[in-house]
């Protein structure tokens, strides 16, 4: 392993599916990495391609534990050095832009240390992205230092044309590998 510890944060899009193969590159360019998948994310997608791909349990709760007497989000946000959300809803932004921390998922965002990189990549219908609340959360997000990989442009899964689909896997597990140095 690189040493360096990832929590690859998926939520519930139809781009869920994606996220896999994020951490398929991430785990081949030998990053640990550690999945959460929100209650919406087990609609579209099961932890048992991320926890064959990862080599770590997959965390689906916020009362997940593992070993220890440490809660597992806060193991997570300790020892992250990046929190990668793909595919980000909408909720999810406005959650973490808001401090709302009730799954796994934004309590890890919440108790994140200082050092670790945030990065997030949005899927979402192109009328939620443009609308004037979701753009002031990604506002708040960037003022605290997170940074974003897309959306990009093109046909959106509700059939509408516009911005709101998650970047290119390849491009989003590039800009994290640069992040982490």
């Amino acid at each position: 392993m690189s040493g360096k510890y990832v929590v690859l944060g998926v939520t519930g899009s139809i781009a869920a599916y994606k996220a896999v193969d994020i951490a398929s590159l991430l785990t081949k360019q030998q990053y640990d990495v550690h999945v959460v998948l929100t209650a919406d994310a087990l609609h579209f997608i099961t932890p048992l391609p991320f926890k064959t791909l990862s080599r770590h349990p997959v965390v689906t709760d916020l009362y997940d534990e593992e070993e220890g007497w440490k809660p597992t989000h806060i193991d997570f946000a300790d020892n992250a050095d990046l929190l990668l959300i793909a595919p980000a809803t909408a909720n999810v932004i406005a959650r973490m832009a808001h401090g709302i921390a009730d799954d796994a998922l934004t309590c890890i965002a919440l108790a994140l240390r200082r050092e670790a990189k945030l990065l997030i990549a949005p899927a979402m219908n192109g009328k939620m992205w443009e609308h004037p609340a979701t753009q002031q959360n990604v506002a708040t997000l960037k003022s605290r230092g997170a940074q974003f990989v897309g959306p990009d442009a093109g046909l959106l899964s509700c059939g509408y044309e516009g911005l709101g689909r998650l970047t290119a896997v390849e491009q989003i597990a590039q800009h994290a590998v640069e992040l982490l140095g």
